[in-house]
């Protein structure tokens, strides 16, 4: 598919893991705002060293920290892709509206007491940033990441006291998006909760 979708939801609401069937099913590119900053944190860039303060506490990285960042990606792409986690703040989106033309913003809504559940059992791999949950998407083997081996991890972000966190930076200054994207008469609602392959056919279905 030859769309621009931004794929926004709360922290834990799947989109990761629709992104990621989007971009193995439907050929989109993925650009994960999230991964490009551990890899910066893992890599101890200057960038990495700043963005990992804010990230250990549940807050969001400052918009010029990811705005630099993702204009970087944004500008080599040719074709569909799909951005993941960007952006987060009505300034991203109005920067984004200045350098290309989105087709839809597909909003995940799932209820927060199911996404503390997510979250907290969620596992990831440090080395090709694969993510597993503990109920709904278990490694073949227990502690270790199916593509490449790697033993996983429960990332800090992702405890209990951590996570509230992050939901309420997320309501209080991420929820404006999706009536900023509404008005715009981009706006796509996404049931998030149920089986993946439901849910990425509602998706599909929407585009």
């Amino acid at each position: 598919m030859d769309k621009k979708i931004v794929l926004l939801g709360p922290p834990g609401s799947g989109k990761g893991t629709q992104a990621e069937m989007m971009e193995d099913e439907l050929g989109f590119v993925r650009l994960s705002t999230g991964d490009l900053l551990r890899e910066a944190v893992r890599n101890q860039t200057e960038l990495g060293k700043q963005a990992k303060v804010f990230m250990d506490s549940g807050g969001l990285v400052p918009n010029e920290l990811v705005i630099g960042l993702m204009k970087e990606k944004i500008d080599g792409l040719k074709g569909g892709f799909i951005l993941d986690g960007f952006p987060r703040t009505v300034q991203q989106a109005e920067f984004l509206d200045d350098i290309m033309e989105l087709d839809a913003a597909v909003n995940l809504d799932v209820d927060d007491d199911e996404l503390v559940s997510r979250l907290t059992k969620r596992r990831s791999c440090p080395q090709c940033n694969a993510v597993y949950h503990l109920l709904y998407k278990p490694p073949q083997k227990e502690g270790v990441c199916d593509k490449c081996s790697s033993a996983l991890y429960q990332r800090s972000d992702d405890t209990e006291e951590t996570v509230r966190q992050r939901l309420k930076v997320y309501r209080d200054n991420t929820f404006p998006l999706i009536e900023y994207y509404r008005k715009k008469g981009k706006l796509v609602d996404i049931e998030g909760e149920g089986d993946i392959r439901d849910i990425f056919q509602r998706i599909k279905s929407s585009l």
